[in-house]
């Protein structure tokens, strides 16, 4: 499902955040992606999105080579990517329920599927007796609970979340954890970005481990 075969990616051509890496994420599967701030994780999701290039080697989503993507194709690609982020990225004018909708509608999904869409994945993250209210009205827990629906009402076949726990306390921190392995249970292929080790070692689940933009285990 995502392959990177000895990737190498550079920033102004002098400092190098990636650095001949490797690995494979087989379809269906969760995987933890680790490693100290800074060590690469971002610029991984950014590769695997399509939001930076690589200067060498050979990236893999879904079956598709990024490098022969042509800018019509990339939006395409996304459309099978869930991603969830730290700081939950919601629209505060905007209602949960129009943060939801919103994604779909820019997809161009119709007006009826985006309701049916956008009110399950709610009831899937149990927030949809929130639909009404306004991002500043809940708790950090509850935006992030949010930013999963928006992420899942487009049925991604991949969800990225990246250090999806790391502004929660450890109760906000297992409510969160649990409704990603029940997405994983789904079907739905999962890496989560994080450099909390005590998030890691509660799974069980495979640590690809990052270190000055080499992976290190």
């Amino acid at each position: 499902m995502i392959q990177f075969y000895h990737v190498h990616k550079s920033y102004d051509g002098r400092q190098k955040a990636v650095k001949d890496v490797s690995f494979r994420i087989a379809k269906g599967e969760f995987v933890f992606l680790t490693g100290p701030s800074g060590a690469g994780k971002t610029t991984l999701i950014k590769l695997i999105l399509c939001a930076e290039k690589a200067d060498d080697g050979q990236i893999l989503i879904a079956g598709r080579n990024v490098a022969r993507l042509s800018q019509h194709d990339i939006p395409q690609l996304r459309r099978q990517i869930g991603i969830v982020f730290q700081d939950f990225k919601l629209i505060e004018r905007r209602t949960v329920y129009e943060n939801v909708a919103l994604s779909l509608r820019i997809l161009g999904t119709g007006e009826e599927q985006i309701n049916k869409k956008t009110m399950n994945a709610l009831k899937s993250v149990g927030i949809l007796s929130k639909k009404d209210n306004y991002p500043l009205q809940l708790s950090g827990g509850e935006q992030q609970r949010v930013a999963i629906a928006r992420a899942l009402a487009k049925d991604p076949v991949i969800l990225i979340a990246d250090e999806p726990t790391g502004n929660l306390d450890q109760k906000m921190t297992n409510e969160i954890m649990s409704i990603i392995k029940d997405i994983h249970a789904q079907g739905t292929t999962v890496m989560v970005a994080t450099h909390d080790p005590v998030l890691t070692s509660q799974t069980g689940k495979r640590m690809i481990h990052i270190d000055d933009g080499r992976v290190t285990g």
